[in-house]
C-alpha cells in the first residue's frame, strides 16, 4: 500500500497542524514550501521538506514524478500575517491565482505521477445569497462583483478542476480559521473554524471521502456541516491529542 502523501503548503496554518497528524497516522509525508527558510520547521514536524513553487509547472511535475505520492493535499494560500488589511487587496488576487493556475499545475502533476486522491482547501463563504444554512448543493456566488467576484471565481475554478478530475477529488470548504498560525486566537466570522479541526478534516477525508465537497465549520446558522459529520465522522470540537484517531489501513 502506497502511504506517501504530498502536502502542498506544509508550512501554512493548516499545513503545520496537518503534518503531525499525517505522520502519527503512519504516512510518509513530503511537505512543500516555496520559501527555503521554512524547510526546517517542516522537517522538525516529521515531513521531508520540498522547495518548489506551484507556479513552476515543470519543476512541480518533476517533483511529483520523483515522489510518486498516492495522495496530494492542497493547502496553499497567499495570505499576509494576521490578514493585514493593507495587504489584503493584493492577497485576494494572489489567492485567486493559486486556486486557478496553482490548482491546475498541482492537479496535472498529481495525475501524471499516478496519484489517486486529491484533497483541496476551499472556503465556506462563497455561496450565493439565499436560504440558510447553505449546504454543499447550493450554488456559488458567481454573480458577485469587485473583490468578491475575484475570490469566488478562484474558488469556482479550484472546485471545478478537483471535482471533475479522474481521481477521488475532495474539496473542504473551510470556515473562518482561528488558532495557532492564523493570526487570531478567537473565533470570528459567520462560520468560524479552529485550525486543528480543519487539519483533522483533511486527515479524515484522506481515509473516508469518496469525493465531493464538504462544509467544514463550527456549528452555526449560515452553513450546514451535516454532510461532513455524517460521511467523514468529523467533529468541529476535535483538537490534537497524543495520537490521531485515524491510522493507515494496512
Amino acid at each position: 500500500m502506497n502511504t506517501t502523501v504530498f502536502l502542498a503548503g506544509a508550512a501554512g496554518a493548516v499545513g503545520s497542524a496537518l503534518v503531525p497528524l499525517l505522520v502519527e497516522a503512519g504516512y510518509t509525508v513530503h511537505g512543500s514550501t516555496r520559501r527555503p527558510e521554512r524547510a526546517a520547521s517542516i522537517e522538525r514536524a516529521g515531513a521531508t521538506p520540498v522547495i518548489v513553487d506551484v507556479f513552476d509547472a515543470r519543476a512541480l511535475n518533476d517533483t511529483l514524478q520523483r515522489i510518486a505520492p498516492a495522495s496530494v493535499i492542497h493547502q496553499l494560500t497567499d495570505l499576509p500575517p494576521a490578514l493585514d488589511p493593507a495587504r489584503m487587496p493584493q492577497a485576494i488576487i494572489g489567492n485567486a491565482r493559486i486556486r486557478d493556475e496553482g490548482t491546475r499545475n498541482l492537479l496535472a502533476a498529481a495525475l501524471a505521477a499516478g496519484s489517486t486522491r486529491f484533497i483541496a482547501q476551499s472556503i465556506a463563504w462563497a455561496y450565493r445569497e439565499g436560504r440558510q444554512p447553505y449546504d454543499e448543493t447550493d450554488p456559488l456566488d458567481t454573480d458577485a462583483e469587485g473583490n468578491r467576484l475575484v475570490t469566488v471565481r478562484g474558488v469556482a475554478s479550484l472546485e471545478t478542476q478537483v471535482l471533475n478530475a479522474p481521481l477521488i477529488g475532495t474539496v473542504l470548504r473551510y470556515g473562518q480559521l482561528y488558532g495557532p498560525g492564523t493570526g487570531t486566537d478567537a473565533p470570528g466570522g459567520a462560520s468560524p473554524l479552529h485550525v486543528a479541526a480543519a487539519a483533522h478534516a483533511a486527515l479524515l477525508a484522506l481515509h473516508r471521502s469518496q469525493g465531493g465537497a464538504f462544509n467544514i465549520a463550527e456549528d452555526n446558522a449560515v452553513v450546514s456541516t451535516a454532510k461532513a459529520k455524517r460521511e467523514l465522522g468529523w467533529s468541529p470540537h476535535w483538537r490534537h491529542a497524543a495520537s490521531s484517531s485515524v491510522g493507515v489501513t494496512r
